[in-house]
């Protein structure tokens, strides 16, 4: 079950839930950004060549509407979770973290130690974890990364949609967004956005059913 470092937070137990197209259940979106070769980060985990202006910044808050909880793996909370953007950061960025660093974060890690801002942790049963928590009132949950967290919850059919946005750049190496998938996962185009810094957002539904 979930745990806090503060205190125990356990989600209610569930003893059916039937996945499908008509539910209820609150979705995961994986919304990132990626290289036009496939790479959430660079050679040396840089994300510097990520655009955030204020064509696309708009769009990034208005997400925040969206939803209200956060999913991590473990390094991708050390490195972001607790980011708060410098003076020089844009309005927008500081908007988005604004919201983002008020919702309630949870971090999946198999490994013991503190982590500042005091997120919930999951540390096993992934699948009925997570199943647990789509089902619980709320808004939509954004599923942030890393790669590994990102795999298993493809794997397990946890996740509802996926938004890339592909910036104009080849990084040439680095961490891929998808690896060691076990199988085909169809999608649906359901919109698509070119911005005029080059950078292309798609939009896809996730067919579980398959």
């Amino acid at each position: 079950m979930f745990d806090s470092q503060k205190k125990d937070c356990k989600l209610p137990y569930l003893k059916v839930i039937i996945l499908n197209k008509h539910n209820d259940m609150r979705k995961i979106i994986l919304d990132l950004a990626v290289s036009l070769d496939g790479f959430i980060e660079g050679p040396n985990r840089e994300v510097d060549w990520m655009i955030f202006d204020d064509e696309n910044g708009e769009e990034l808050v208005s997400f925040t509407d969206e939803i209200d909880t956060v999913l991590y793996g473990r390094t991708s909370y050390e490195r972001f979770g607790n980011y708060v953007p410098s003076q020089a950061s844009s309005l927008f960025e500081k908007q988005f973290y604004d919201k983002v660093n008020s919702m309630r974060k949870i971090v999946f890690s198999r490994s013991e130690g503190n982590l500042g801002g005091n997120p919930e942790v999951v540390r096993n049963n992934v699948k009925k974890n997570v199943i647990e928590l789509k089902s619980t009132q709320g808004k939509n949950i954004w599923l942030f990364g890393g790669s590994g967290l990102i795999t298993s919850m493809l794997n397990l059919r946890l996740v509802d949609e996926i938004r890339i946005g592909i910036n104009p750049i080849i990084l040439g190496g680095g961490i891929p967004l998808f690896k060691e998938i076990q199988r085909r996962l169809p999608l649906h185009l359901t919109k698509s956005k070119q911005y005029r810094s080059g950078l292309v957002g798609l939009y896809y539904e996730v067919d579980n059913q398959i």
